[in-house]
């Protein structure tokens, strides 16, 4: 790990280089930095303004070299109008109850989390995580976080999502479904309801994360509009 000067002292470290997970033949890198402390809930406020997330007790951001493929996107809760799609997805998951959980990692999530990552991240680095790894993911965390749970009526766990709460929006840290409910487009569906809560907490945005151009896996999050993406003039609006 390499240091990184910082001109307000706050110390910053650079990951090793590693093979992208998105972009075949290129090496990712990271900076990051601890969130621990008692200024941990500004400062994660701050830095998701800059484009960082989180990730426990770190924020983090790509560094890669000669690449800026990974673009942090948020979706703007005014003017947002749900399309036809939209409201059919809504419409199918609205017999789903919704409840927002403490921050604690139980088996029955864990192995949802399991079925999940077979199914859509199959051969990547978070298929090794035991269920120790998987409480840590949940319950590390300095800022204020929330686990949504989307139930079945008959109390069955189909979805789950972990969720920051910033000044100015609700950050989907990850979220994750069961693979046998496609025709419920559920990952479209807890998006949609993190946009609803937004607003109904007069919050600005919800943060989707990173969004990459070229991978096919990411075009959803631009389907989300008004959308606009971190570019080195600042916040944009993404063309729609």
């Amino acid at each position: 790990m390499n240091l990184i000067a910082d001109p307000n002292e706050k110390k910053f470290f650079a990951t090793p280089r590693m093979p992208c997970p998105y972009l075949p033949g290129k090496l990712e890198r990271k900076v990051f930095t601890e969130l621990w402390g008692e200024d941990a809930e500004q400062l994660h406020d701050a830095l998701a303004v800059a484009g960082f997330r989180r990730s426990q007790g770190i924020v983090y951001r790509p560094l890669c070299d000669g690449c800026t493929a990974c673009v942090p996107v948020r979706v703007r809760t005014e003017g947002f109008q749900p399309k036809k799609w939209m409201r059919r997805i809504s419409s199918k998951a609205a017999y789903l109850e919704v409840s927002e959980q403490s921050p604690t990692a139980t088996a029955e999530q864990f192995q949802l989390f399991r079925q999940y990552l077979s199914w859509r991240h199959a051969g990547g680095g978070m298929m090794d995580m035991d269920f120790d790894e998987y409480r840590a993911m949940v319950e590390d965390t300095p800022v204020i976080t929330s686990l949504i749970e989307f139930r079945e009526p008959d109390g069955r766990l189909c979805g789950a999502c972990l969720t920051d709460v910033l000044t100015d929006g609700l950050s989907m840290v990850y979220s994750f479904f069961r693979p046998d409910l496609q025709n419920l487009s559920l990952g479209s569906a807890i998006i949609l309801w993190h946009i609803q809560r937004a607003t109904e907490l007069h919050l600005d945005y919800v943060y989707l994360g990173y969004w990459i151009a070229e991978s096919e896996k990411m075009a959803y999050k631009t389907r989300f509009t008004p959308i606009e993406a971190l570019k080195p003039e600042g916040w944009v609006l993404l063309a729609q």
